[in-house]
């Protein structure tokens, strides 16, 4: 059931992505000659006025293909004939509306929530070794841990694990003053809390009423946190301490969603989990389309103030054939990439 609930959200988050290209280029009265969820055979298609609707049957991308998109057209309403302006807003409208929907998908799934833990210290376990002056103390507010700025309790958790070495660079405030603690050792470690031995880092933290603002703050600060967290993965593959075969496509997505979804105690709380995690999805499917990436919708933005700057200098219009040349090139290569992490994703799946 979970795989069903998992593979239905994938392709609600490409729907709501090819949507917004779509409403964007209609809006703005580019001619779309087929709207497409999923990729490969078709498998319903329904002729509009104008556009071809279809739903094809691989669940790993969409489509929203418009008049003049990747080649020359003398129709005044084709893409590559609209303004630089309007060109920007149809690409960018995919990320836009992914945005807009995790948003909504946060506001929904915090709407019943009392309170948030925050990143001030109401209290340290027994036995914490570096409580005082020099080290933490109760009223201490973490600001920010390795460079990376704290606003709830869930960043602090992160970027702890993320630590490697159990020392940090932390910033706190404390009674108006901020303090820097180099390489301050904070680690999880065995402190007996009622009698039982359990490994923690020794912080209690404060509670937050949850009020209408609140939720709010917090709804628009996990969108953000979400992209910072791309942004931390991207410097992890680039540093190599990720590599390829961490990255994940759809089928590693859907397994990643029914494994929350298996894991969690109730049916409830596992479509919820689930939906959390869709936010999550949606957001990275933002950003990695919006990335100055040939054949990515940033990719074709970049491409837009390049050719403009040549044209400048060159003092006439560009062919669009050469970008159509650059983002075929470049979708071959990302499908050979998607094939890659594909065949990753099913591998990853038998060995465990």
């Amino acid at each position: 059931m979970y795989i069903v609930f998992a593979i239905i959200a994938f392709g609600v988050l490409i729907a709501v992505h090819e949507v917004g290209h779509f409403t964007a280029a209609k809006l703005l009265g580019v001619k779309v000659n087929e709207f497409a969820i999923g990729m490969g055979p078709k498998i319903i298609k329904k002729q509009g006025k104008e556009t071809l609707y279809s739903l094809r049957a691989l669940p790993i991308g969409g489509f929203c293909a418009m008049e003049g998109e990747n080649e020359s057209s003398d129709d005044l309403r084709s893409f590559t004939a609209q303004k630089r302006w309007r060109r920007i807003v149809i690409l960018a409208a995919g990320g836009i509306a992914n945005f807009i929907v995790c948003f909504i998908i946060i506001i929904i799934l915090t709407s019943g929530a009392k309170s948030f833990a925050g990143t001030t210290l109401t209290g340290l376990v027994d036995g914490f070794p570096n409580e005082g002056e020099d080290g933490l103390m109760v009223g201490d507010t973490i600001v920010s841990i390795n460079g990376e700025r704290l606003y709830y309790k869930e960043d602090l958790d992160l970027f702890l694990a993320l630590s490697k070495g159990g020392r940090v660079d932390l910033v706190i405030r404390r009674d108006g003053e901020t303090i820097k603690l180099n390489r301050f050792p904070l680690e999880r470690r065995e402190y007996i809390i009622d009698g039982e031995p359990q490994l923690r880092y020794g912080l209690t933290l404060n509670l937050i009423e949850a009020n209408a603002w609140i939720k709010f703050k917090y709804s628009c600060y996990s969108v953000m946190n979400y992209v910072r967290l791309i942004r931390v993965s991207l410097a992890q593959l680039f540093s190599g301490s990720a590599g390829l075969r961490d990255l994940s496509g759809p089928v590693g997505i859907v397994d990643a969603m029914n494994t929350v979804g298996q894991s969690s105690p109730s049916i409830g709380a596992a479509i919820g989990n689930i939906v959390s995690l869709m936010a999550f999805i949606g957001v990275n499917l933002a950003v990695v389309n919006l990335l100055p990436i040939p054949a990515m919708d940033g990719g074709r933005i970049l491409f837009i103030f390049i050719t403009f700057v040549i044209e400048k200098v060159i003092r006439r219009r560009l062919d669009p054939k050469y970008e159509g040349y650059i983002n075929t090139t470049a979708l071959v290569l990302l499908m050979g990439l998607m094939a890659f992490i594909l065949v990753n994703d099913v591998l990853k799946i038998i060995n465990n």
